[in-house]
């Protein structure tokens, strides 16, 4: 694992588009570098939706826009400068409400 400080620009990184879809992600630490999390940035366009759930534990740290999560009769909106955390394998649907940029943390990584 390493072990040094570093720090990371989402533009200076690359990004992986979706096929289809207007969601985009730059993995920033990946299992190799960060050992138990991943983290990565991820951009998001108007109107999208994504299903959950995902296999690993999430926070997601919305920096611009806003997004919707459904979940079990539950509804989250997040915008700028807001935090959700989204549990391994919680169903559900994503819906993005303006253009969106997020960081998000994952346990384990991937």
């Amino acid at each position: 694992m390493m072990s040094k400080l570093r720090k990371f620009t989402a533009d200076r990184l690359d990004w992986q588009s979706f096929p289809g879809k207007a969601i985009a992600i730059a993995q920033a630490v990946a299992e190799e570098d960060g050992g138990d999390l991943s983290a990565y940035f991820a951009r998001l366009g108007k109107d999208e939706t994504a299903d959950l759930p995902v296999p690993y534990a999430e926070i997601w740290v919305v920096m611009s826009g806003a997004l919707t999560l459904h979940s079990g009769g539950e509804t989250f909106t997040a915008g700028a400068g807001e935090v959700l955390h989204v549990p391994a394998d919680t169903p559900g649907e994503v819906a993005v409400e303006a253009d969106t940029e997020l960081v998000c943390v994952s346990v384990p990584a991937h």
